[in-house]
């Protein structure tokens, strides 16, 4: 949530900042602003709505000059979204600006002690109090910039990246992190500062990710210096190239992300399997567990810690890991896990599941657990993210950047990873028969080709879509590995149509929602051949004799459920443990083409942001 964007260089900042800001519209946000240094004063334009009602405003509201810049999209914390609350915010001599995301949780007795010392308060926000601090600690004990954002952040309780400029030294920005994501593009006498890499991918491929508790001075025509905000030691650092280009974070012809992350599905679940799955010399290798095999082979459970749909990921490998390994498995919150004095064992694995690598409470349940002496086990998509650099070990799942806020290829990759430690405990351990786990490692090669046919009932969900896009709820069945897709589905229609939907197994139907079933509620059935099937089958006949409007996913060529539905979405046939990463297709489908027809903001649904970095 909330997105910095920071340049200092020889070109103009505006438009760097500016589409950077747009870059990171994907992680939500309710207002946003820019502050330009033009030599000689600071010129701020701020306001409440998109981008692109700031860059109508600032162009008629200042002067767009100057080759230093910062600018930011907020996600309200303190004080309602709206143009005064919106970042930059100034301290009260106007010479310091800062952008912050993150909450300063001790801000209420600072800014009361500051007001006592004659201070000034425009906004509701924790971040002018931070402006503030900063520039007291200037004044009281004449120190320079870099030094008096140190002092003060020692004040400081909370989580932060923030970016600080002072016209008084003009040749440089310092930024600092604890909590929040922030990276610094390193180009030839330029650097760039953003919450991600997206804003200055075309510029430069090198970039340095500082770690928490680290602040480092950005200065032109000097080398970067880094030090640990605690005890001013200095850090070396660590350069990185970058593996993400443009055109992967540009829409490529589909309307929404959205849209194009459903469709890059079988390429990147290739991707996520690739130099780690041989089918055809029955191998699966990946670094991460071989290198640690002996740990997963002797524990005595795994406990998975996520949020969202990793939470829902996770829930598909408990019943997978369990099935291949009979290792005992739980999935727990990672925002439960965290405060509620969880039992964690030295023989305890936590593997913590996170597309963007920066979840708050996940990387809180990282520390807890190894403070507690598990092993920590990390899956996540973007490189170099914390939750890499937190765990002991780990597995990218090599998605590319999903810049929709829903997640979809995360929720499919990650499965495919948690899929192949399964696999691969099991050969390990000698829990699955040969003549199966070879089974398994050929499906799961052919898994993209039918993910690429499940594509195909895109026109099909559309249809359903026209017919169900007003109901007011919906309900989500499966059994099985498919009860966590059932979660999911409805996940995915809350989020981005706003209708409200709940997940069952569907055998729970009968201990509370079949009150709610009549003929205008539709339900969605997942009711693949493999598994559960006679079951299912009869939780819908108990639908269809309450008049519910049945929409079922089946396994191409099913008469059975056909029968009975209203409607019916055809997928590949594939063995039960895989089924997730084919039955959950149509479902993202079916929730984005409602939406689409809502006239919802699909890729940037109200209320969320991408990442979540704060509590």
């Amino acid at each position: 949530m909330c997105g910095i964007v920071g340049y200092i260089g020889y070109r103009e900042a505006y438009p760097i900042i500016i589409k950077g800001l747009k870059r990171l519209e994907y992680r939500g946000y309710d207002s946003a602003g820019i502050m330009l240094y033009d030599g000689n004063d600071l010129k701020l334009s701020k306001t409440k709505g998109k981008v692109s009602e700031l860059e109508q405003k600032s162009l008629t509201e200042i002067s767009t000059n100057g080759t230093i810049g910062i600018g930011h999209t907020r996600w309200a914390t303190h004080g309602v979204p709206n143009d005064v609350n919106s970042h930059p915010h100034l301290s009260n001599s106007g010479d310091l600006a800062i952008i912050h995301n993150g909450i300063i949780e001790n801000y209420a007795p600072l800014k009361k002690e500051l007001m006592n010392r004659g201070y000034v308060f425009h906004s509701d926000t924790d971040t002018e109090v931070l402006a503030n601090l900063i520039e007291e600690v200037q004044k009281k004990e004449n120190l320079k910039l870099g030094k008096a954002v140190q002092v003060a952040l020692n004040q400081v309780v909370g989580a932060y990246a923030i970016c600080v400029f002072d016209k008084k030294t003009p040749d440089e920005i310092v930024v600092a992190r604890l909590g929040s994501p922030l990276a610094i593009g390193v180009g030839e006498n330029e650097y760039f500062i953003a919450s991600d890499a997206s804003p200055f991918i075309e510029y430069t491929s090198n970039a340095i990710y500082l770690e928490d508790e680290e602040m480092a001075i950005v200065r032109l025509h000097k080398p970067l210096k880094i030090r640990k905000i605690k005890d001013d030691s200095l850090v070396d650092p660590y350069i990185q190239e970058l593996k993400i280009n443009l055109e992967q974070i540009e829409k490529g012809g589909y309307e929404h992300f959205m849209l194009k992350e459903i469709f890059e599905q079988p390429n990147v679940i290739k991707d996520t399997y690739r130099g780690r799955l041989h089918a055809n010399l029955g191998l699966i290798q990946m670094a991460g567990i071989e290198d640690n095999l002996e740990k997963f082979l002797n524990a005595n459970r795994i406990l998975i810690v996520a949020c969202g749909t990793s939470w829902h990921a996770g829930l598909v490998a408990e019943y997978v890991i369990e099935e291949f390994t009979r290792i005992p498995v739980e999935v727990e919150y990672a925002s439960e896990f965290r405060y509620r004095n969880p039992i964690i064992n030295k023989g305890d694995i936590v593997i913590a599941i996170s597309q963007s690598g920066e979840t708050a409470d996940t990387l809180a349940a990282i520390k807890l657990s190894k403070e507690k002496g598990a092993f920590v086990f990390g899956v996540c998509n973007v490189v170099g993210s914390s939750i890499s650099r937190e765990t002991h070990a780990g597995a990218y799942t090599h998605a590319g950047p999903e810049i929709g806020v829903a997640s979809t290829k995360a929720f499919t990759t990650q499965i495919t990873v948690l899929t192949m430690i399964a696999l691969r405990l099991a050969k390990a351990k000698g829990t699955l028969s040969n003549s199966d786990f070879h089974r398994y490692l050929q499906e799961l090669e052919v898994i993209p080709e039918k993910v690429e046919e499940a594509l195909l009932t895109n026109d099909k969900a559309k249809e359903i879509a026209a017919v169900f896009k007003d109901a007011p709820n919906c309900l989500y069945l499966g059994r099985g590995y498919n009860f966590p897709v059932a979660l999911e589905g409805a996940l995915k229609l809350k989020e981005i149509s706003y209708i409200h939907a709940e997940g069952y197994p569907a055998a729970e139907m009968k201990h509370g929602p079949i009150a709610l079933i009549d003929e205008h509620m539709p339900v969605v059935v997942i009711a693949p051949k493999q598994g559960h099937y006679d079951k299912v089958v009869s939780n819908i006949q108990e639908i269809k004799s309450r008049k519910g409007k049945i929409i079922a996913v089946v396994t191409k060529g099913d008469t059975q459920v056909r029968d009975l539905a209203d409607y019916v979405i055809e997928i590949p046939e594939t063995s039960d443990a895989l089924s997730p990463l084919l039955t959950t297709i149509p479902l993202q489908l079916l929730s984005y083409h409602i939406a689409v027809m809502r006239d919802c903001n699909v890729d940037q649904p109200r209320n969320l942001a991408k990442s979540v970095t704060v509590e």
